[in-house]
């Protein structure tokens, strides 16, 4: 497909970004530099991470607080239920609401560290549908879920991942973002899978820069996610050319969105790994406009 097609082909899509909490103050001051960035492109809403074990909750507070302060963009907290007691999530969830959040994205998560397999919290939520069900019960809030075309790697197989989803979803989620994957036709028929099942809610693909490739694929080894060997090959030999590698992965991140229109789908989630400058060429590649907020 041509720059041409790609930007005459039926108008942009919906985008949303996903940013990570600061760990330093020179992390948050990249963070914010990211936000203002991306923030004219008008995303329908913004995510805030949350580390293992829960292991950022104070600092996605803040992100989120400040975003609903000192933005006009509309942010959705992260939200796991590993490690934590019921009452203490539920606290968190008032916390959001009372700050002006309106948007959750709810996750089991992973343990402290990434260690050993997941183990429910004894006075906590078993489960992602479990704590959807009491997040409903605090406030309307919109909710979010995640999805793993190729497979959770603590899942006994597909069609169990689809129906969890499905239990999400009765549960009261809206939308699914999936795992970033690179696979188009393995989205599409997770999609089509779903469907099947009778899941009705919106499927975003998720979509991540491949700049720094070898750190992609070690998140894709824990995460489930597969590298093909063209992806990985388009860097050969440019280990000592970041502008190169930049320019191939904004490429990348908007032919994936047109493979993908093309099969079907209108909503995208950008895991931007507070690195905007991709994202936003992602973007205009694909006719979204930057407007003054």
């Amino acid at each position: 497909m041509s720059l041409k097609d790609i930007a005459t082909n039926g108008g942009p899509p919906v985008v949303s970004f996903e940013f990570s909490p600061p760990k330093t103050a020179e992390a948050e001051e990249q963070l914010w530099r990211a936000i203002r960035r991306l923030e004219p492109l008008q995303p329908s809403f913004v995510s805030v991470t949350y580390g293992a074990g829960g292991s950022t909750r104070d600092r996605t507070h803040a992100t989120v607080k400040r975003i609903v302060e000192e933005t006009t963009l509309k942010p959705a907290a992260h939200l796991t239920c590993v490690a934590h007691p019921r009452r203490e999530i539920e606290e968190i969830v008032r916390g959001y609401w009372d700050a002006g959040v309106r948007h959750i994205v709810a996750l089991r998560g992973d343990m402290p560290n990434m260690e050993g397999p997941y183990q429910a919290h004894p006075v906590g939520y078993a489960s992602t549908p479990e704590m959807i069900e009491g997040i409903r019960k605090i406030a309307p809030f919109e909710i979010s879920v995640s999805a793993y075309p190729e497979c959770h790697p603590d899942s006994k197989s597909l069609e169990h991942d689809i129906e969890l989803l499905k239990r999400k979803v009765e549960a009261g989620a809206s939308r699914a973002l999936t795992q970033f994957c690179f696979d188009h036709d393995a989205i599409a028929r997770f999609r089509d899978g779903a469907a099947r099942a009778g899941i009705n809610v919106p499927i975003a693909p998720g979509l991540i820069p491949t700049t720094n490739i070898k750190g992609i694929s070690r998140m894709a080894a824990k995460a489930g996610a597969s590298i093909p060997e063209w992806v990985a090959g388009l860097y050969d030999g440019l280990d000592n050319d970041p502008d190169a590698r930049r320019i191939i992965a904004a490429t990348v991140l908007a032919d994936q969105v047109e493979q993908l229109r093309a099969r079907g789908f209108d909503q995208f989630h950008f895991y931007t790994l507070n690195q905007a400058d991709l994202t936003f060429a992602a973007c205009r590649l694909l006719g979204i406009q930057a407007r003054a907020a």
